[in-house]
């Protein structure tokens, strides 16, 4: 008797599982030949339900089909062959394809119109402006401090108050430089009484002289005594006039008309002229300046016109570039172009009388260079960019559109200036040319709350995503 081993064991084991594996993938593939689902006369039907359909439907369409004694058999109906619209649910079942590429041609045939908005082209006056990015910038930045050393007694402005120059701003301590400014004018009224008694002295000596009195030498020692106390005097009066200057500078006053920031010391603290935060910053804001760039290119345009003494007027817009905030006029050139971006830079004046500008706010400047009369201007928007250049959709009367290659001019204001191309009543497409194509049919919309379909075929103002599906035909 054979025994058997374990490894003949295992190695029968997995035969009968691979074996019963393929087994039931096939039981499994027959299954889905058989079941599959499958698009028949507008109904998923499975299979095995396709296959009766197609022999009830065969047996109906025989031409006679044998029944009880005496029955004749059944003629099929003409149509029944397979109606080439219906598909045909009978004869062959073939009628089906050809019926619905026939359905298919004639419904790719009858396109709707593509709907869009036009603008008319029109002949008007334009600004031709250059766009910058710019900073506001003040004229004058103090940061103010104190010139001499003491206790902040108090604080006269508010934080953000608009001064003027001159204006007390604070106080330091006063009374450490008027004790200095009193004693300046002790000694100087000590040295005054002794000039004057020198004077007075060598007055006798010069009277004595002339009696021959006395020796010349003394009257000449005298008028040198005289000299010396005049020189003291002086310095004196020097002593005085810085004493009382201390003085003055106990008080701190705005040295220019403008806004104040906020305060850096509170008062009680002991300030010095060293201080590097100081007491508050002011900035001047009326006028106000902007500085912005331009690429070298468009320099020629700038410099042809202040060369010829015209004054460029300069607007200043927000953030996002629809509100404009205040406007000014050019004021000077930077002497250089900046080698690393191809810019110069450019300093333009702001009045700025209602604070609309602020300084280190960021703008977008227009730059208007010159106005040209009368060109023809359609939105930049509309304007198309492909392999032979700029062109545009143009609506003809009998709602075709066709493509016009274009010459465009200068932009401003969101709109472009057309040099060839097109002439003043051309309808041009602004919206839904992403859709079409030279000889299209079209549909203007004039309604401006309806909305432009993103995908062709969709209704006017319908929803995104909404279903513009229209459902087949079925033959009764």
């Amino acid at each position: 008797m054979v025994e058997t081993t374990p490894a003949a064991k295992s190695t029968r084991t997995r035969r009968r599982v691979i074996g019963w594996t393929i087994v039931a993938l096939i039981v499994a593939g027959i299954a889905w030949l058989v079941l599959r689902p499958t698009h028949q006369g507008g109904k998923w039907q499975r299979g095995a339900q396709q296959t009766a359909a197609g022999a009830g439907a065969g047996a109906s369409n025989a031409p006679g089909t044998p029944g009880t004694p005496g029955t004749p058999g059944t003629a099929s109906a003409p149509g029944a062959q397979g109606t080439p619209a219906a598909g045909g649910q009978g004869g062959a079942g073939r009628g089906s394809r050809p019926g619905g590429r026939a359905g298919a041609g004639a419904a790719g045939m009858g396109e709707p119109p593509v709907p869009v908005r036009v603008f008319t082209a029109a002949t008007q006056d334009m600004d031709i402006t250059l766009p910058a990015l710019g900073t506001v910038t003040a004229y004058n930045t103090v940061t103010v401090r104190s010139r001499v050393d003491g206790e902040l007694v108090k604080v006269n402005f508010k934080e953000g108050q608009y001064v003027k120059a001159g204006d007390v701003l604070a106080q330091v301590d006063p009374r450490p430089y008027e004790v200095q400014l009193a004693q300046a004018l002790g000694t100087q009224t000590q040295n005054l009484a002794q000039l004057d008694n020198a004077r007075r002295d060598l007055a006798r000596y010069q009277a004595l002289l002339k009696q021959e009195s006395i020796a010349k030498q003394q009257v000449d020692t005298q008028a040198a005594l005289v000299r010396q106390y005049e020189g003291t005097a002086k310095t004196d009066q020097a002593n005085v006039d810085s004493a009382r200057l201390q003085l003055t500078y106990a008080r701190i006053t705005a040295p220019l008309t403008g806004r104040l920031g906020l305060r850096q010391v509170d008062q009680g603290n002991l300030v010095s002229s060293g201080d590097t935060n100081g007491l508050v910053v002011i900035t001047q804001t009326q006028p106000i300046a902007v500085v912005f760039t331009l690429p070298e290119t468009q320099l020629p345009a700038v410099r042809e016109q202040l060369r010829t003494g015209h004054t460029l007027e300069v607007l200043a817009y927000d953030r996002a570039n629809t509100k404009q905030l205040s406007s000014g006029v050019l004021e000077t050139l930077d002497n250089q172009i900046d080698v690393t971006t191809g810019t110069l830079k450019m300093k333009a004046r702001f009045d700025n009388g209602d604070d609309a500008l602020f300084p280190n706010q960021f703008v977008n400047v227009r730059l208007r260079v010159e106005t040209r009369k009368g060109v023809t201007v359609i939105p930049n928007g509309a304007v198309q960019r492909g392999s032979k250049g700029p062109f545009v959709f143009v609506a003809l009367p009998d709602n075709t559109v066709v493509v016009r290659q274009l010459k465009l001019g200068p932009v401003g204001n969101d709109m472009v200036a057309i040099d060839d191309g097109l002439k003043p009543g051309d309808r041009v497409v602004i919206e839904g040319t992403d859709r079409l194509r030279a000889g299209a049919k079209v549909e203007v919309v004039t309604d401006p709350t309806s909305t432009i379909p993103a995908t062709p075929g969709a209704a006017l103002g319908a929803e995104p995503g909404a279903s513009t599906s229209v459902p087949a035909r079925t033959t009764p």
